[in-house]
This record gives C-alpha cells, structure tokens and sequence, in this order.
C-alpha cells in the first residue's frame, strides 16, 4: 500500500483504519466501539476496549517468545556503568516493584510523581504503575523544588518515587534535599516517598514516610497487569503553559498503546529485535513515547543513556553507543547534533567507530535546519529524518513515512502528515491558505488515537488552549507551510513570526540562513522592538570550534547574506556573538526569553532552563 493510499483511508475509513491497528496490540478485552464523539469535536478511542499497558509492552513479548532478548539497555558514561535487562527480567523487576507500590497503599487511580535520573529504575517505576493501574507523572530530575511543589500541589500524588542522586558532567546532584523542600512547600503530602539509594550519595530518609527501593522490593509479592479501561489515564505530563502554571497533559492507555505500535513501524520502520536508540531523557515526552512505551511495545531493545552528546566524554559520544550496541535507529534532536557538529566540524570522531549497525537517524523537537541536516547527510551517508511532533500529540504529526514508502527528503520539511492526522495551513477563521503561503499549521477534528486527552483536572483549559483557537481544528501554536508537493514545513512558534514595518518575516528563515555560514555552529533570530519598524531582527550566533573570524567581518557577512536570500525588507543588521544559547533541558531555545531581554522587559526564569546564568551573560550583549 503506498502512503497516499494508507493516508486517505485513515481519513476517510477512519473507524476501520484504526480497528485494524488495534488489532496489533493484546487486549485483555477488545474493543467493539473505535470512536466515541464527545464535545467540541474532540472524543475517545476504543472506549470499551480493557488492557494493561505493562502488560502490552513486557508480558505479551514473553507470551510472543522474546523473553530472553534484551528489552533494555542501560549505558552510563557518566558512571561508567551497563547493564542490560531481558524482558523476562524487565518484567519481574517491574512486577516487584509494582507489588511493593501496592503494599504502600498504591491502586488502580492513584496519581504516583516520578522524580528520576536516567536510570532503569525510572523505567521500572513507570511500567510498574502503569501495571497497577496508577498514574504516574515523571517530573524532570533535578527540577527546582517550586516546579516539584507544582506538580504535587497539581497531581496529588499517593507516592513520590525518587533517587538519591543525579549525576551531571561535572557534578552530583543530590534530589532528596529537592523533594523534601517540595512536600514542604505543597499543601498536599504524599502518604509514602520511595528512594532508590545511588553509591555516590546516600539520602537521609524520614522516619514513617520514606522507604528505600531495594528494602520494599526485597519483600515484596509480585504484582499481576491490572485491568483498565482504554481511556482511563495512563500518565500525566506537565508542559510549559503560556500563564506559568504548567498543563498536566493527559494520555490514555488504549489509543496510546495502539497508536504507538503504529508510529514505530510508520516513522521508524521499527521491527521486534531491532535495537533503537531515542537520546532524550524520561523527564520529555519522547522518554515517554520512545525510550520506555513505544520500543516495548514492539519488542525492540531499548537503550537508557545516562549521559550527554558532548563532554561524556566527547563529540564521539553518540557513535560509541552506536558502535558498542550496534544500534538500528537513533532519534534525538537537532540540538544534540549541532553540539556535535561545533566540537567536531569535520566528524573526525565518527570515522574511529563502526556505525555499520545503523539504518537511518531521526530527528525532532525543534525544526532542523538545513545545515545540520547537510552536515550529518555528509557524513554519515544514512537517510537524516526530520519529522515533527508535539507533547500534546505523543508520536509524530508529520514524518517520513519510512514503513510504508521512503520519500524524497526536503531540507527544512517533516515531510508529509501522518496518517490520522490532517494537517491544514489555514487562518485563524480555519481557511486554508494557498500552497506555499504560510498560517497557523492545525489538525483538522478528530485527532488520532495517542493524543491528548485533556488537561489534568482543568477541561476548561485543554478546551481554550487547543480548540477554541481555531473552530473545528486543534491548534497546534506552531506556523508553516505546505508546497505544492504536500510537503509541510514548521517554520517555528506563531510567535516566532515578526512584523517589521507591516511584513510578516519569519525568523526560522532567517535562521537558515544565517546558519548557512560556514563559522556559524548554531544560531537564533529573534525579533525585537524597534520604534520606527516595529519589531527589527536580531541575530545570536555560535561560532564553530576552531574556526576564526573578526566579529565585525562575521557581522557584515551575515547581513549581506540575509539581504541577498531574503532581501533588504528583513532589516538584518545585527549578529551578537555569543558562547550559549539558553536553552530547556530538552534542547529548546528560549526565544521568548531572548526577545523579553532584547526588549528591555521583566522576565521570568523558566523552570526547563538548562543554565539560568546564560541568562545574565545574554542580558549584558545587549547592554542589559
């Protein structure tokens, strides 16, 4: 079947396309009814359908005969440490864990946070609730005691389960001193805190409340796949919400586990044995949807990686757990590699390992800009997919349909929408805009199975933010466009559009450009105010290791280049040479937060920042 006929039946066959899909995962009862419409176009999959995602993703491997493949692989460079689990060994691990969950009084329900580092114990934790029929919430390890109290205050979790300690390229993080500021500051306290107790600090535990992992466990009666419904949740994930007060997105166990079996083969070609690799961290949804979920549900080895692109200990990082693994597929995001690329322009650390194992890479996140594409197409000779996604959706709105047909690839496109999502460029009435003119980028109601059902404990709020924008479509918040070939390109936030002298530009182009240089390592444009235009461009660069240039002469290059590409219009006359950029954990720029500091306004330290002190080191380029 070729993509364009897949994708028209999922639109217009769609109860039949996605009973067929669910057919690839075990029920404990399938479902009769596929679509159950509730308001504003928004609804629930496979409503009837019983299952277990714990159950789905371990058990029903060792049923299939994988039980002695290796489900996960864990590789720490920063400890220097692996370790590998079967899936027969996943499973009791996680069963364990699960009956010692129960015995401190966790059931079907109960919200449970997850305060981890990437170690398989986070794993572990999370299947083990998804096994009781818990709901968990990972929060990123290592977030500030405010964000943690947020959350708790929010979730009103029965249990909080953590680490002693995470472990940075060049420090320790201790976590028990985070969590316990955290009770202290939420009104609501959680009835037990588990802690898995690291060699490199030992945490001080609280009489009554506080239990070690290893102690529970040692006692503990396996606990059996308790049965839910394929709508009750599965995990609450909190993301960034434009009031401060982050957005519990929740997903659903039924259409997520159907609608992630389906993305591992479409996105990725992914079969059961492959070893695949998403380099993110469980604290993001792509730890959820593709370092925990989806690659178990398939039967792949999954890989848990406790360490970073660069500094653990090099620009070489990646391909030795390529090489050491022989790992099929790699996903991460554009971010990881642009890191790379500025230790090691010319990929001399790729040539002292075999990646030969490796199949394709994958990228997403952030929009790949060309540059970074051409550099890893160069030099690793493999097909470089983009494809774009959101946490609210948890799999890939757009991407190269690898599983049913390769397509030409596009530089700076995600290529085409996958199935069950119809993607429009339209305006903020919902008409569509002609081929090749940009708008707001939404999907047409219903959204497939695996997307969002709500926002934790505030409908009111998942109705405002995603449907009420754009009547009849959900609103993505990201602009674009689609070519004539059906191509959709994400060219940014639609608040990443400027207006200078009454021309909308988009900064994304801007950025491509001037990530084009040769000196550039990475980049961002960012529109400030300007009394006479409006808003005028502003450039932040990066200058590759190694390469030497005179600001000034880097200056008056960019801006020809962006007058010659994009035109005089642009206004581009100002490129400030930087040593970071800030950025989330995840990698994302925060550009709202350059443009507030460009502009002279008050701004609020966000709690995903990677490095608060680039902040200050921005704030005094622009004389701050």
């Amino acid at each position: 079947m070729s993509y364009n006929s897949e994708f028209r039946r999922s639109i217009d066959q769609r109860d039949d396309f996605w009973r067929e899909q669910a057919q690839h995962i075990d029920w404990i009862k399938a479902p009769n009814t596929i679509w159950r419409a509730l308001d504003n176009g928004h609804g629930e999959w496979f409503p009837d359908g019983e299952l277990n995602t714990s159950d789905v993703a371990l058990d029903a491997n060792i049923r299939a005969g994988r039980g002695d493949q290796k489900a996960l692989i864990y590789d720490s460079p920063v400890t220097n440490t692996k370790q590998s689990f079967t899936y027969n060994e996943l499973r009791d691990e996680v069963a364990l864990f699960a009956g010692a969950l129960r015995a401190r009084g966790v059931e079907k329900g109960d919200r449970v946070i997850i305060y981890m580092p990437m170690i398989p114990q986070a794993a572990i934790a999370m299947l083990a609730c998804a096994r009781l029929g818990a709901v968990h919430s990972v929060v990123f390890g290592g977030f500030a005691a405010h964000e943690l109290a947020v959350r708790i205050e929010d979730a009103k979790p029965k249990a909080l389960i953590t680490a002693s300690c995470g472990i940075e390229v060049t420090k320790v993080i201790e976590y028990k001193p985070l969590v316990d500021k955290a009770i202290e500051q939420s009104s609501h306290k959680p009835d037990a805190c588990v802690v898995f107790q690291r060699p490199q600090v030992k945490a001080t535990m609280q009489e009554g409340r506080d239990f070690d992992w290893n102690e529970i466990v040692a006692n503990a009666t396996p606990a059996e796949p308790v049965p839910v419904k394929a709508n009750d949740p599965l995990y609450i994930l909190y993301t960034s919400g434009t009031t401060g007060k982050p957005k519990g997105v929740v997903r659903d166990n039924g259409g997520h586990a159907v609608a992630l079996t389906y993305s591992m083969k479409l996105v990725y070609d992914a079969k059961p044995g492959d070893v695949y690799w998403a380099a993110s961290d469980v604290g993001w949804v792509v730890g959820h949807s593709y370092i925990v979920y989806a690659p178990l549900f398939t039967g792949c080895t999954t890989i848990f990686y406790e360490g970073k692109p660069v500094k653990t200990p090099d620009a070489g990082a990646f391909w030795r757990v390529v090489q050491d693994h022989k790992v099929n597929m790699l996903f991460t995001a554009p971010t990881a590699f642009r890191a790379v690329r500025k230790e090691d322009p010319e990929a001399d650390q790729l040539s002292r390992y075999d990646v030969s194992s490796l199949k394709r890479i994958f990228l997403a996140g952030e929009r790949l800009d060309p540059p970074t594409y051409e550099w890893l197409k160069e030099h690793t000779g493999l097909p470089i997919l983009d494809h774009w996604w959101q946490t609210e959706t948890g799999w890939a709105i757009c991407c190269n349909p690898v599983g049913i047909e390769m397509m030409t690839t596009k530089p700076g496109s995600a290529t085409v929408p996958s199935p069950g999502f119809n993607v429009q460029v339209v305006d903020m009435e919902g008409s569509q805009v002609p081929a090749g003119e940009q708008g707001q980028v939404a999907v047409k109601l219903p959204l497939p199975p695996g997307c969002l059902m709500t926002v934790w404990g505030d409908d009111q709020r998942f109705q405002n933010s995603y449907l009420k924008p754009i009547p009849g479509f959900y609103s993505s918040g990201d602009g674009g466009f689609i070519d004539d070939d059906g191509y959709v390109f994400i060219m940014g936030r639609t608040d990443d559009v400027i207006n200078v002298a009454g021309h909308r530009l988009s900064t994304g182009e801007m950025e491509e450009v001037v990530a084009s240089h040769p000196a550039i390592a990475e980049c961002c444009v960012v529109g400030a105010h300007d009394d006479m235009k409006g808003q005028i461009p502003v450039g932040l660069v990066l200058i590759k290791d190694g390469a030497t240039i005179d600001q000034d002469e880097l200056e008056e290059e960019l801006v020809e280049m962006v007058r010659e590409k994009i035109g005089a219009i642009a206004c581009f006359r100002r490129a400030i040479v930087v040593d970071r950029l800030p950025k989330t954990r995840s990698g994302k720029i925060l550009r709202r937060i350059i443009r507030q500091i460009a502009d002279g306004e008050e701004y609020t330290v966000p709690s995903t920042i990677d490095d608060p002190a680039i902040l200050e080191e921005i704030s005094e380029k622009f004389g701050r």
